[in-house]
């Protein structure tokens, strides 16, 4: 069974409700629609209900697979605001919760941040730039978490690591140069992401062309302080460095490499990368000469899930990260 195969069969078992606010959107339906179809998610739509509904007819869709929100509703409405502006911590009042919510990216996230739905599914019609500050704006961030960052899973035929072909590697789609801190926080966000996800213990690398002062430099003086943050926010996990890449996930290189107790050299199941440069050139290396499977980006860092898709994505990918934003969502609770 695939690792696609197996969060497909994770969420049949336990599925989660997931708001699409680009309801209208063609490929966005028939993702909400083949997955809710499938039993694998609880596709709830969210924006004009009357043209929802007109267009679910229209293109040949059973209305009841949906659940559909008439942002129109006005009692609906009036119970999300008292909702959210009730929840501890909120900044924000009511009059400027109603003026967010004449967008349905916003509605649909305060529907999740109150308890109505559990994942919150755009990108298409939206810029990553909107979904970041609608998520920022009404979900929040994790307590002792200040980055929002991306993680990605790859599946690479031929590669023999600690967890057979997979490997999770981030941030490859979101942070340009993190700060010492911000990789601190990165590290931290993916292994609560992997452990949600996939139930591995996460062992994660923080990546150089260093290992434990091989090389010197600023590059890798951020890298080794960013260790240190993680360590001091989250001495529970397993985070450790700054290793090269062989040696992070290759036993016998990190066996003559590092020459140290280490729960995560030559064992490593996710990479964190040291910038942007790194990361999205590894990641196209990784897909083009490795001939991986690459799933993502996920965003984390979030309060809750929040999930943003690529613009062109065709259908079929639209749908397994649907898949794995719910099986997230699900493992985090």
């Amino acid at each position: 069974m695939s690792i696609l195969e197996q969060i497909y069969a994770k969420a049949k078992s336990n599925p989660q409700r997931v708001a699409f606010p680009e309801a209208e959107n063609e490929k966005m339906m028939q993702a909400a629609y083949e997955t809710g179809k499938e039993g694998l998610v609880i596709p709830i739509l969210v924006g004009d209900g009357t043209e929802i509904k007109a267009l679910c007819r229209e293109r040949g869709y059973e209305e009841e697979v949906f659940d559909i929100i008439d942002m129109k509703e006005e009692s609906y409405r009036a119970e999300l605001i008292a909702a959210y502006v009730s929840l501890p911590g909120t900044l924000l009042k009511e009059r400027a919760v109603g003026r967010r919510m004449e967008s349905p990216l916003y509605y649909a996230m305060v529907m999740q941040a109150v308890g109505a739905v559990d994942v919150t599914f755009a990108g298409i019609d939206n810029t990553t730039g909107d979904v970041l500050i609608a998520g920022q704006t009404i979900i929040g961030l994790k307590p002792g978490i200040s980055t929002i960052s991306s993680i990605g899973l790859c599946d690479i035929p031929g590669f023999e690591g600690s967890e057979g072909s997979l490997l999770a590697v981030g941030d490859s789609a979101v942070c340009t140069n993190p700060t010492a801190e911000q990789l601190a926080d990165i590290a931290v966000s993916a292994c609560e992401t992997v452990k949600s996800l996939l139930d591995w213990e996460p062992r994660c690398a923080m990546i150089s062309y260093s290992t434990l002062g091989s090389g010197q430099g600023e590059l890798i003086d951020k890298v080794v302080e960013a260790l240190h943050i993680a360590k001091e926010k989250r001495p529970d996990l397993k985070i450790d460095g700054e290793f090269q890449l062989d040696a992070a996930i290759k036993p016998e290189v990190a066996a003559k490499k590092v020459l140290r107790e280490s729960d995560v050299a030559g064992k490593a199941n996710i990479l964190i990368w040291p910038d942007l440069n790194v990361g999205n050139t590894s990641v196209k290396l990784i897909q083009t000469f490795g001939h991986a499977n690459a799933y993502g980006p996920m965003l984390q860092g979030f309060n809750k899930v929040v999930c943003d898709c690529s613009r062109g994505a065709p259908v079929s990918e639209i749908k397994g990260n649907i898949v794995i934003s719910a099986v997230r969502a699900a493992g985090s609770k």
